[in-house]
């Protein structure tokens, strides 16, 4: 929910939760690795019958073991894992990996480990050895990141869609950020980006029917969208807001509702503070 403007203060964070609950969102994607910040939040999205996941970066075993103490307190949907390490060998990710799941077994807490960048996923390749070192793993898939990392040409050919559908069918949540081949965020309305917004349309259903072969009826899906502020690029340059406002098609001012979606057979929104 940053605005990331130099002119402008950010809005105070009940202003953003309001605003999260307003606009029609499940839930909320939290950090967990500042214990009074996820209090204060996890407290309002309660009280207003809203749902969140927990995100953290471990760089080790151990650095789970508070985020899942803080959890037990709190409660969370599941926990959002972004290996925060860049292991090149297949055989330095293993014990990290099994830790970590063996404690997510230990605590009966949920933990799913996100595909981004500069993290342990960052690497479409790789990514599938990891796969085929561990079958079950649980993804969040956030598409964008392999894309603009491997710059798939266009149209997208079937060897390149068969490996982003080897991540959905291992994943258990969707981060919903659209991406073209050149920059990893495209502002959803403007004409120049449609083909791209339609492949992670495709992509993205491909993944909520994959996922729902696999989850029992009770099961809950997270599609946390995603719309971040400066340094995130867009396309058309900001105008100076005393000469002319944004366009009707244009991403809302400095507006980041990265938010997470849950589906009992359906898929539910929300967003990240």
């Amino acid at each position: 929910m940053e605005r990331r403007l130099a002119d402008e203060p950010e809005w105070p964070l009940q202003t953003q939760l309001a605003m999260i609950r307003d606009a029609g969102f499940d839930g909320a994607g939290v950090r967990f690795i500042d214990p009074a910040f996820a209090t204060d939040v996890t407290g309002f999205l309660r009280t207003h019958g809203l749902i969140w996941q927990a995100q953290c970066y471990p760089k080790s075993v151990d650095d789970l073991k508070p985020v899942l103490e803080l959890v037990g307190r709190l409660g969370a949907d599941h926990i959002n894992l972004q290996p925060d390490v860049r292991p090149d060998r297949l055989a330095d990710c293993i014990p990290l990996l099994e830790g970590w799941r063996r404690l997510a077994q230990e605590s009966g807490v949920a933990v799913h480990i996100e595909t981004h960048r500069d993290r342990m996923t960052t690497d479409l390749f790789f990514t599938v050895q990891l796969l085929d070192c561990f079958p079950d793993l649980r993804l969040i898939a956030d598409l964008s990141h392999y894309l603009v990392g491997r710059e798939f040409a266009w149209p997208v050919d079937d060897t390149n869609h068969a490996l982003i559908h080897r991540i959905l069918d291992n994943s258990w949540g969707i981060h919903g950020r659209v991406a073209s081949r050149e920059q990893v965020q495209v502002s959803l309305g403007f004409p120049q980006h449609q083909g791209w917004v339609g492949l992670f349309m495709q992509w993205w259903e491909y993944g909520i029917r994959s996922w729902k072969k696999r989850a029992g009826p009770d099961a809950v899906l997270t599609f946390l969208c995603e719309l971040g502020p400066p340094p995130y690029a867009h396309h058309r340059p900001r105008r100076p807001r005393a000469l002319r406002p944004l366009a009707g098609g244009a991403c809302h001012e400095g507006h980041d509702p990265r938010a997470v979606g849950r589906d009992r057979g359906r898929v539910l929104r929300c967003a990240s503070i």
